[in-house]
């Protein structure tokens, strides 16, 4: 199936749409456009270049010296996606706390998260494809066949971080995590563009306690019996 087909799937930090999108989009073949990565992407850039994450005007400048792809992953790949800056693969150099913590910082700019939602549409037009973020729905794809808003307790969203932290082999504590957590949660709920809100028109689906593959299979048949697969 060829038709164009778009997926917009919304949440807090850590409710599982990283994986839930990564999953749906191999099962289905479907582009994953993970917007944190770009994010991430110009965080980098941001490191690399000694530019405060935190100064729009200097962000915003850096951006447009800069190109921000997303494409389906290279073969082989642990990740679900390959993420690129000027052609340059950064895929394995975003997947740090200081690049998730610039994320954060250049992800409240006005004037970035701008040009990230027409960027993103530009990846998404014609294609079929799985995007999940905090404003996917609102902005980035309003007329996404299927929105989806998932959700967890934020115990259980900071225990799943904690988690990943550990898996990676960062030195942390479950506490601490939380309390990041909870900071997260309060940023995007708050900020003044595009603050984190459930639409009237997304699905919602509580992921507490439920495994990603039963995540997966009630989405698929959600779209199957929306007649979207």
């Amino acid at each position: 199936m060829n038709t164009p087909l778009q997926i917009a799937i919304d949440g807090p930090v850590a409710s599982g749409k990283g994986d839930i999108a990564a999953r749906l989009a191999q099962k289905l073949n479907l582009l994953y456009i993970y917007t944190g990565a770009m994010y991430r992407a110009l965080a980098l850039m941001c490191i690399r270049s000694g530019t405060s994450c935190k100064d729009e005007k200097k962000v915003y400048a850096l951006l447009q010296t800069i190109s921000i792809d997303i494409d389906m992953p290279h073969a082989g790949s642990a990740y679900p996606y390959s993420v690129s800056v000027n052609h340059e693969d950064v895929t394995d150099k975003i997947i740090t706390q200081e690049a998730a913590q610039g994320a954060s910082d250049v992800g409240v700019l006005s004037m970035v998260r701008t040009w990230m939602v027409k960027r993103q549409q530009e990846l998404a037009k014609g294609k079929r494809v799985v995007m999940e973020g905090r404003d996917i729905g609102l902005r980035v794809l309003p007329d996404a066949q299927m929105k989806i808003f998932l959700t967890a307790t934020t115990e259980e969203r900071a225990e799943r971080r904690f988690h990943q932290w550990k898996e990676r082999g960062i030195q942390t504590t479950y506490e601490k995590t939380l309390t990041d957590t909870k900071i997260r949660d309060l940023q995007d709920s708050t900020r003044t563009t595009d603050p984190l809100q459930k639409l009237s028109d997304a699905w919602e689906v509580d992921t507490t306690h439920m495994t990603q593959d039963t995540v997966v299979e009630m989405i698929c048949q959600e779209l199957t019996q929306r007649k979207l697969i």
